[in-house]
């Protein structure tokens, strides 16, 4: 009977496993998927993929500033990404006059592309497995904090090794919660300047009402060049330096492309839990996502109130409206695409069937405790202490005074050890405590450049109360639980400096002149310095307990699973490191009676267009562009200009800005999306209707060329 539930289990699995599911290591397309990709269209060998020894695609995709991917379609180092990937940096440029956010912004001329400092642009130089180097390090660890110990220290001296005398950084990332390891050596740029970017009637045509949505007319597209010393090494940002000369650029399908055509999706994914069990699936939906979608629907309100009131705060606020509203409707898809499949209870049901494999062989022994020791971890420390460890960003730390007083926490630990060190180390001691007051004076400006005092009032008021409401009495500080809300927040308010720029400069000449005792007089500091105490104290250490164990115990349930299913393909969880995706242009069936085509166009916007909504209100340039139908050499063979396309690749948040490829490695757009039905994709796939949203290359070259009048650039691309 037994082998008889063993069979069955490894045969549904079989069934549900589909080709469109997956975030693979392009380091291991050769052995587990170029067969597959070759048979479903592509022209290409998994080394014109990536290679180390040749230039390959590899090459020409860039993870831009350390959270979204961009592509190389240039050879003069010009790098495609998204409009919101590049908003930070679009909205810095902007001010009262001069909004580059609703106007949008093109250089005519290297000389007019903008610097933007801090903003990085990744290529990587080669992966390689060195779980054999790691395992030797760890050795016979009997603990599992004695193996983390090893696995860091095997970690820095193998990532020393990777780089000496290189210029390149490295890092390694463990896969399949640390039973492999794999070390990535990068090359990184820091001059990364902003040549051109949509108005956002464009960049961000549909607003948050059409995000996470499809159909989608979103020209979610920005461009940034990279530039080096004159030597082509990576350099801080210069007059001197010069358009970087890549090792490979994609060059651009003007073709177009059809349903069911090979596509390719090469990029940065950030985080998945393909592999979360049951409890962890119990836990983000009832203990995570529905007091994180609350809360930030109440700040996003807060943020329209004041936006309409004021252009410029709608400027101040834009990226953090942005950012806000992406993850809180993602959070939302994410909570009903799990009800829908019913994904807690078809966990259970793998378990069960888990389960009754370890039972069929005594060898299989070791397996067998690991359910129930996840099952006590979930229901003794993390069902409780999940919510906390969330709580302390989304509502501690969402008053943004708040935020920034706890940016004066090393000031004040500095000073703390200032005052208590001997005679003989005070001098030192004063030093380190001058340069932590240093570093958060030198941040102000661009701090208050973004905030808005009365805006961050009410957030506090929303922020605060959630904390109070939403955590457990014993695990917040005294003096927030026995106090209201809104004495709290009359306190925070006006009794402290940090509510402008003016007064946080004076806070920290007094700090100078008075030491701790002028940091401690004030109010934000002191609430701040509370909420991060019983965080630290009361929060973490269980939190971290309970994590220390769940590591070694998925690890020992996944290995299992692998064990379990010899024959099925198993991709490690996205950490933001290079991956590969790959799936068919396709459209999907959202609910009954509905059926969504892969394809829009630019007559959507203009059906769409709506004067007095910002989200709709496309540029009349566009419209008059449209009614002309001066669409160039860019419209498809019905005369239409292409906008956007679905397909099914498996991607996640820092996949936006990737490539999507066609099967002869050309490019055919730009990733910025997922579709709503499809966002629980990060812990459940359901290929029938988890569908990535790109930008369609045509559109995006119509609108630099056409639209913006920008066609020099076109010079320096291949288009075919």
């Amino acid at each position: 009977m037994r082998r008889i539930l063993v069979l069955a289990w490894a045969l549904s699995v079989g069934l549900a496993a589909h080709a469109d599911e997956g975030m693979w290591l392009p380091l291991l397309l050769k052995q587990l998927n170029e067969a597959d990709m070759q048979a479903r269209g592509l022209k290409l060998s998994a080394e014109d993929i990536y290679a180390i020894n040749k230039s390959s695609l590899k090459d020409a995709v860039v993870l831009f500033n350390g959270g979204c991917t961009g592509e190389i379609i240039g050879r003069e180092g010009l790098l495609l990404t998204n409009h919101h990937c590049g908003y930070g940096q679009i909205q810095s440029h902007s001010k009262v006059g001069r909004n580059l956010l609703d106007d949008g912004f093109w250089a005519m001329s290297k000389q007019e592309e903008l610097i933007n400092p801090g903003t990085t642009a990744a290529i990587l130089v080669r992966m390689e497995d060195v779980t054999e180097a790691v395992n030797q390090a760890i050795g016979n660890a009997t603990t599992e904090a004695a193996r983390q110990q090893a696995v860091q220290a095997a970690y820095a001296s193998l990532n020393k090794k990777a780089t000496e005398g290189t210029g390149y950084t490295s890092l390694i990332r463990p896969m399949f919660y640390g039973s492999q390891h794999y070390l990535f050596v990068y090359e990184v740029f820091k001059d990364v300047r902003l040549v051109g970017a949509p108005p956002s009637g464009i960049g961000k045509f549909g607003g948050d009402t059409d995000n996470w949505v499809w159909p989608r007319h979103t020209g979610d597209f920005s461009l940034f060049r990279i530039y080096t010393s004159p030597d082509g090494k990576p350099a801080e940002p210069a007059a001197a330096n010069v358009p970087y000369q890549p090792k490979r650029f994609f060059k651009l399908n003007l073709q177009g492309i059809q349903p069911g055509d090979f596509t390719m999706v090469m990029g940065f994914p950030g985080r998945t839990q393909e592999y979360l069990t049951s409890h962890g699936i119990r836990n983000v939906a009832t203990y995570n996502n529905p007091y994180k979608i609350a809360l930030r629907r109440k700040r996003l309100d807060i943020i329209d109130k004041y936006s309409r009131e004021s252009e410029a705060v709608r400027i101040q606020y834009a990226a953090k409206q942005a950012s806000l509203a992406n993850y809180w409707k993602k959070w939302m898809g994410e909570s009903r695409g799990l009800r829908r499949l019913n994904t807690y209870e078809a966990k259970r049901a793998e378990e069960a069937r888990l389960t009754a494999w370890m039972n069929a062989d005594p060898a299989r022994a070791k397996y067998r405790a690991v359910l129930p020791m996840l099952d006590t971890l979930y229901a003794n420390k993390l069902d409780r202490y999940i919510l906390p460890i969330e709580y302390y960003r989304e509502a501690a730390q969402g008053t943004e005074v708040i935020g920034l007083a706890t940016g004066l926490e090393p000031v004040y630990e500095a000073l703390l050890a200032r005052d208590a060190a001997p005679k003989d180390q005070q001098a030192a001691a004063k030093q380190k405590a001058d340069e932590a007051l240093k570093g958060f004076e030198d941040g102000l400006a661009g701090f208050y450049k973004n905030f808005y005092a009365p805006l961050d009032r009410e957030w506090a008021q929303v922020c605060l109360e959630a904390y109070k409401k939403d955590l457990p009495a014993d695990l917040q500080p005294e003096r927030v639980r026995n106090t209201p809300t809104e004495a709290l927040v009359q306190t925070l308010f006006t009794k402290t400096r940090l509510t402008s720029e003016a007064g946080a400069r004076a806070l920290v000449a007094d700090i100078r002149k008075k030491g701790r005792k002028a940091l401690e007089a004030d109010a934000a500091f002191d609430l701040s310095h509370a909420l991060r105490t019983t965080y630290l104290q009361k929060h973490v250490p269980p939190y971290q307990a309970a994590m220390l164990a769940l590591e070694p115990a998925l690890r020992l349930f996944t290995e299992a699973r692998r064990q379990a299913e010899p024959a099925r393909k198993f991709y490690p969880d996205a950490n933001l490191t290079l991956r590969v995706t790959y799936g068919p242009v396709a459209g999907y069936k959202p609910m009954d009676g509905v059926r969504y085509e892969p394809f829009t166009y630019l007559d959507g916007v203009i059906e769409k267009r709506d004067t007095t909504v910002e989200e709709f209100n496309a540029p009349r340039r566009m419209v008059d562009l449209f009614n002309k139908r001066d669409y160039g050499r860019y419209a498809d063979r019905t005369g239409r200009l292409p906008l956007a396309f679905a397909a099914a690749n498996h991607t996640t948040g820092g996949n936006s800005g990737s490539p999507v490829i066609d099967g002869q490695g050309r490019l055919i757009g730009t990733n910025f999306d997922r579709c709503w039905e499809g966002t629980m994709s990060d812990l459940d796939y359901d290929p029938d209707q988890c569908r990535n949203i790109a930008v369609d290359i045509r559109y995006t070259l119509w609108v630099v060329d056409k639209f913006a009048g920008a066609g020099y650039l076109l010079k320096e691309m291949e288009l075919e």
